[in-house]
């Protein structure tokens, strides 16, 4: 008798065990989901930027060139020099700032092992 409460205690620990680490590795998978989109959005911020730079510079030397042209000309392609070049500036400043957010990786893991091991899980 005392070895079936035995043999019982022990298969609830390691049920208990095995869900604790089912819910850490959920936790985990979840923080890793969370990072991939910060690196998603700072790249996605980061190609628009170099795009709308690109353009400008592109429109800028257009605009070099039909400089000596006819009259309506120049204030079309310096106001769409002037429109990419704020767009891109502006793109460029989120970038700085979403690159600048500091990462919360594994600090919710981090945080839910500290207390397990303080014994205060419960």
């Amino acid at each position: 008798m005392a070895e079936a409460g035995l043999l019982g205690s022990i298969r609830r620990l390691l049920s208990t065990l095995t869900s604790v680490a089912a819910t850490r590795l959920e936790l985990l998978a979840n923080e890793l989901h969370e990072e991939r989109l910060h690196l998603e959005q700072m790249f996605l911020c980061f190609f628009s930027a170099l795009f709308c730079f690109g353009m400008t510079i592109m429109l800028l030397t257009v605009f070099v060139v039909v400089l000596f042209w006819d009259n309506y000309r120049l204030a079309v392609l310096g106001g769409l020099s002037a429109l990419f070049l704020v767009i891109g500036i502006m793109l460029a400043k989120r970038l700085q700032s979403i690159a600048q957010t500091k990462s919360k990786l594994f600090s919710v893991s981090l945080a839910e092992l500290a207390r397990d091991l303080d014994g205060s899980g419960e």
